[in-house]
């Protein structure tokens, strides 16, 4: 069940708890709708790449006087089936430090960058997703995927929470472009009930509903509610 290939792997106590609580569900879109949103996430995917190091070749240049450290974070993620994986993005917070953050807890604004904020409001910093969509560990659109730990919590408090591990996780999606972040188990519940609605109603104006939405975020900062 638990990816033996991820570098970095969850502690014994949970991969157990992984083994007990998910089975392997197989796939639960049918297969022209799987293979069509496969061929979109490889086509996105190309195409936004020479953006992704273009982006990242300038970070390179001006992150050593504005945000010392790193190019790139990274991230132990749960994805469809709950499997684990290793999510990357541009780093937008202070190097290093900083302890296991809780499911509730609110960001940690006091390690983000001034580069990282601007980074951050306009979603540059996902851009590097696109290379776990290419790996066919995401999607370009569905679940926001959570942290491992955030994610096995929640999905014992939140009604629903669950059924995003049916899909594939997104780099955008339903719940992004309608809720900024939330810390709340009812924010988080409100997000959860927006993915089911996306997994059970999925079609194509929906998609490209939630992808004009994704450039307005893109574009103006601005999240729709």
């Amino acid at each position: 069940m638990v990816n033996k290939d991820l570098n970095v792997r969850p502690s014994p106590v949970l991969a157990a708890w992984l083994e007990d609580n998910f089975s392997e569900s197989g796939h639960f879109w049918p297969l022209h709708i799987r293979v069509s949103k496969r061929v979109f996430d490889l086509s996105m995917s190309l195409i936004a790449l020479p953006l992704v190091v273009g982006v990242g070749a300038v970070l390179l240049v001006v992150n050593p006087f504005l945000n010392p450290g790193p190019l790139l974070f990274s991230q132990v993620r749960m994805g469809k089936n709950a499997r684990p994986f290793m999510l990357v993005k541009f780093r937008t917070m202070v190097s290093g430090g900083g302890a296991l953050r809780g499911h509730d807890d609110d960001v940690e604004e006091d390690r983000i960058r001034p580069l990282g904020r601007i980074l951050r409001k306009f979603r540059i910093d996902e851009l590097p997703n696109f290379f776990n969509v290419l790996a066919g560990d995401m999607s370009v659109i569905g679940p926001r995927p959570d942290m491992l730990e955030h994610a096995i919590e929640l999905s014992k408090r939140v009604p629903r929470y669950k059924d995003r591990f049916r899909v594939k996780p997104g780099i955008s999606g339903l719940a992004q472009v309608r809720h900024g972040y939330v810390s709340s188990l009812s924010g988080v519940a409100r997000k959860a009930r927006l993915d089911a609605i996306y997994i059970e109603y999925f079609c194509l104006g929906l998609e490209v509903f939630i992808i004009a939405q994704t450039f307005l975020v893109i574009l103006t900062g601005f999240r729709a509610r």
